[in-house]
């Protein structure tokens, strides 16, 4: 008997295309939710409602778990957030890593972020080996998630089999929020960004990610840990593909990063005021002059990990948003 695999963040973007992976393998799946269950309506599912801050909850949730798959997280670009980041990205692992021994959880996958290790120095390559962010100048979300990962080491000194993914920025179909990412693009589509900034991210299919984390659990030993990272794109080119794909025109403005920090007070008091989120924020111009070359040889070797051409992800991500009603049905998609 296939036993059943558990999901925690299951509604969000990774989670989305996990579950749909993992049904296909005829899995057993149960998701954790918290709110809502839009991005897997319709699905053969199992359903528990919990919350990682609720241990009681999660030990529900897991009972005769073989796998767990821990996504639920709090992704957030702004530094007032710390109290809620460290309650779930950093309690709630710990409670999740609890329940897991609790209930004798076969496995846990955990998936950290990119944002855990330190970007510096930029000329060389970031791989596994990097060691986590740490100083109180580095933005609270990389700090919640450096501090996840502890928590998930601390639980494997105690007996737990647990590996670690850390992808970088993630995009993708089954973007059903949409994410933060999804939402620039977006932006960038219904051309509702005015200027356009000189950096870029690494970015990574969520399917990719979701192979490469499925091979891992499969294969990988007890607190191994994987970098999944894709194709370093400038916020430029990544336009200028979303021009060539859609027909619609992006903007010409290109803006400096040292003037678009000086202006990110007023994007933000303007997000505020419309019940937006701002794209451009400290912690996302930060981001966006973070290291150039993150490397998935690991990843590659143990997990015959092969990330996609970026070019492809793109056109995917944009006709699942046209199919999916968050673009004119006009587009030449």
């Amino acid at each position: 008997m296939t036993k059943t695999v558990v999901v925690t963040g299951a509604n969000g973007h990774v989670g989305a295309n996990l579950v749909r992976a993992l049904l296909a393998q005829g899995r057993p799946v149960r998701a954790l939710l918290h709110v809502n269950q839009r991005a897997i309506e319709g699905l053969e599912v199992e359903i528990a409602r919990g919350d990682v801050c609720d241990p009681a909850s999660l030990c529900q949730a897991f009972d005769g778990a073989d796998v767990v798959y821990h996504l639920a997280a709090r992704i957030s670009l702004s530094m007032g957030d710390r109290p809620l980041l460290e309650a779930v990205n950093v309690t709630g692992t710990r409670n999740v890593v609890e329940a897991c021994i609790r209930c004798g959880v076969r496995r846990l996958v955990h998936f950290s972020s990119i944002h855990a290790f330190t970007q510096e120095p930029l000329d060389i390559p970031v791989d596994e080996s990097r060691p986590f962010v740490e100083s109180r100048r580095c933005p609270p979300y990389d700090r919640s998630k450096a501090a996840g990962e502890k928590e998930v080491r601390r639980g494997i000194e105690r007996g737990l089999d647990a590996i670690i993914i850390n992808p970088t920025a993630v995009i993708g179909p089954y973007d059903f929020e949409p994410s933060y990412f999804g939402e620039a693009l977006l932006a960038i589509a219904c051309r509702k960004l005015p200027a356009l900034v000189d950096g870029g991210f690494d970015w990574v299919d969520a399917r990719d990610v979701v192979t490469g984390a499925m091979r891992a659990e499969e294969c990988a030993p007890t607190g191994a840990k994987y970098l999944l990272s894709g194709h370093w794109v400038s916020v430029v080119e990544l336009a200028a593909l979303v021009e060539e794909i859609t027909g619609v025109p992006v903007p010409r403005l290109v803006c400096p990063l040292w003037l678009a920090h000086v202006g990110t007070p007023f994007t933000v008091a303007f997000a505020r005021l419309t019940g937006g989120r701002p794209f451009y924020t400290s912690d996302s111009l930060r981001a966006l002059k973070s290291n150039r070359n993150i490397s998935h040889e690991r990843a590659t070797r143990d997990l015959a990990y092969n990330p996609r051409p970026f070019r492809e992800t793109l056109a995917d991500t944009l006709r699942w948003f046209k199919e999916n009603g968050y673009l004119s049905n006009s587009l030449k998609l």
